[in-house]
């Protein structure tokens, strides 16, 4: 389908992201399963599995580019299947994000965790049906849902990566750097 082939090299581009992004999560996450565990797992599948679904899901619309369809009809379903299953599972992050009690959460992490990542599965929900009558500028949709769900895992990455690094966890010592106080493992470097 031509209107999907030129679309190829942008998708080759957010894919590989995607799948090199997913890849470093699992490092990271292996790098700092030493640590204690936090007091409430409930966070983790609040703050950090999503991260996981926003890349896999790029992923997958970058796969679907490189399937000979025959129109574009069968690509705007899955599209708006992913759509709606990213919106029940953006409801469902919303209520871990609501009822753990680790930390309190801002308009940011709102926006990061929720806002945006519903805008993203909406568009691709709405692609669905815009698909047939409006392809190139559905493609367009698309294509950004997948640029911002792919921003909106970097984001949550980095926050989840940084709130890791510098809060304190039970058993560890004290660190002072600066103005700021941070609990360690007690080791001296």
């Amino acid at each position: 389908m031509p209107e999907l082939a030129t679309w190829d090299s942008f998708y080759v581009i957010v894919g590989a992201a995607a799948g090199a992004l997913i890849g470093l999560q699992f490092v990271v996450v292996t790098l700092i399963a030493e640590r204690p565990r936090l007091r409430e797992p409930s966070a983790g599948a609040a703050f950090a599995t999503p991260n996981i679904v926003h890349f896999s899901t790029v992923l997958l619309l970058s796969a679907l580019p490189r399937v000979p369809w025959r129109s574009i009809t069968l690509p705007a379903i899955l599209w708006g299947v992913v759509g709606a299953a990213g919106l029940a599972y953006t409801g469902v992050v919303a209520r871990q994000i609501r009822t753990q009690t680790l930390y309190q959460p801002q308009f940011e992490e709102w926006m990061f965790h929720a806002l945006l990542p519903l805008a993203g599965y909406a568009t691709l929900a709405v692609s669905a049906f815009t698909a047939v009558f409006r392809a190139p500028e559905t493609l367009f949709a698309v294509g950004a849902a997948a640029l911002l769900l792919l921003f909106v895992g970097i984001h949550n990455a980095w926050d989840s990566i940084a709130y890791h690094c510098i809060h304190p966890r039970p058993g560890y010592g004290t660190l002072s750097v600066g103005q700021h106080r941070f609990q360690t493992d007690g080791e001296e470097g």
